[in-house]
Parts: structure tokens; C-alpha cells; sequence
């Protein structure tokens, strides 16, 4: 039996973890964390099999609660489930412990799987985070300075829509994803954008050269 631990502030991805292991036999939903605090708490009971973190919890990053499990629970894998996909937070979970590293969005209907594969002796990771580590290594010396705003793929899939007028429920049903994650994804394009509205981002990733020209509004 694979005895599984959440540390999961979103209550809708928590429940879609409980429904996913409602009719499996062979994986126990042992305990379940909304945040840090509560998620260092539970590494004083018994080890779980399987940690499944994510990193943007309310009082801190689970980056510390893959570290604290990795001490506490030595024969515990873990995996983060994340909406983050940069470089830093990848390579600091890693370095932390970290064994999979998958994004919410690809994770929902293959989660049983998943953690399967990572108790096997697994590393998932997602298709998008393992192309990024594969050109980290292999890419050659770049001949200019990489921008200094960088989006992700989904984050520029977002403004290009945001860009041609979409709602946020029409990004959503485009995307097939969840409003409230078309929304978290808007908050990040923003701030690293530096702006406040939908123009505002317009005009600086056209500046930045982040959209193409016909993509202008």
C-alpha cells in the first residue's frame, strides 16, 4: 500500500486527488496539509510513501517542506504539483529533493499514474519542464544576454489571448483549464510585467518584444 501525503492549499485540487484515489486499492490518502506550517507538523508521524507538495503555499514554499520531508521521511518520494514552471523554482526543488516535478495542468487526469510511477522508482516530470532542463544543459553559450522577463508557454498563451479580447472564462474553455487558473496565470504575466492592466500588458510585452506585431491590440 502506498500511503500518500497532500500539501495542497487549493481545495479544488485536493479534491480532485480524493477522487482520483476513491476507487484505487493500492494508495491511501494518509493526511492532508493547507499549508506549511501544518505541513512540517505531519513529518513527526509516521513516514508516508509519497509526498505531493506544491510550492506556492500561503505561509511560505514548499521548497522548505520538500527539504524538511527529506530529513524527516529519508525513504519518502516526493513530487511537486505546481502551476510554477521556471528555471529557479525547478532546479531549487530539485536540489531540495524533489524526485517529480509535474504541472497541475497536465497532472489531472493521470495523478494515480503518476504516483505510481514515482513510489516504482519514477521521476515524472512534465513534458515542458524536462524540455527546459534538457536546454539548460545542452544549449550553447548564448552570444547575447538572455531578456530579462521571461514568460512561460502557458503564461504566453494567456497574454496572446488576453491580447485579442478573450474573457477569462473563454481563455479558460480555450485552454481547458479553470478559470482560477487562467486568473493565477494573468496575475503572474502582470507582475512580471510590472502592470496593473490588460493595456498596460499589452504595451510592455510589445516593448519587450514578447508579441508578435500582428498580436498588438
Amino acid at each position: 500500500m502506498i500511503g500518500l501525503v497532500v500539501v495542497e492549499d487549493d481545495p479544488l485540487f485536493r479534491q480532485l486527488v480524493r477522487d482520483a484515489l476513491e476507487h484505487c486499492d493500492d494508495i491511501v490518502l494518509r493526511a492532508e496539509a493547507v499549508n506549511l506550517s501544518d505541513g512540517l507538523a505531519l513529518l513527526a508521524g509516521a513516514p508516508a510513501q509519497v509526498l505531493l507538495v506544491d510550492l506556492g503555499l500561503p505561509d511560505g514554499s514548499g521548497i522548505e517542506m520538500i527539504r524538511a520531508a527529506r530529513r524527516a521521511w529519508p525513504a519518502c518520494a516526493v513530487m511537486v504539483a505546481t502551476l510554477f514552471g521556471d528555471e529557479e523554482r525547478v532546479f531549487a526543488s530539485l536540489e531540495a529533493g524533489a524526485t517529480g516535478y509535474l504541472l497541475k495542468d497536465a497532472l489531472a487526469s493521470g495523478i494515480v499514474g503518476e504516483i505510481r510511477n514515482l513510489h516504482a522508482g519514477g521521476s515524472p516530470i512534465s513534458p515542458l519542464i524536462a524540455r527546459r532542463l534538457l536546454r539548460h544543459f545542452h544549449a550553447p553559450t548564448p552570444a547575447v544576454a538572455a531578456p530579462a522577463i521571461e514568460l512561460s508557454a502557458r503564461e504566453q498563451q494567456v497574454l496572446e489571448h488576453i491580447t485579442r479580447g478573450y474573457s477569462v472564462a473563454e481563455i479558460a474553455e480555450q485552454l481547458q483549464v479553470s478559470p482560477w487558473t487562467v486568473q493565477t496565470y494573468v496575475r503572474r504575466v502582470y507582475e512580471k510585467l510590472g502592470v496593473r492592466s490588460k493595456s498596460a500588458a499589452v504595451d510592455a510585452a510589445h516593448r519587450l518584444g514578447l508579441l508578435a506585431p500582428g498580436e498588438r491590440r
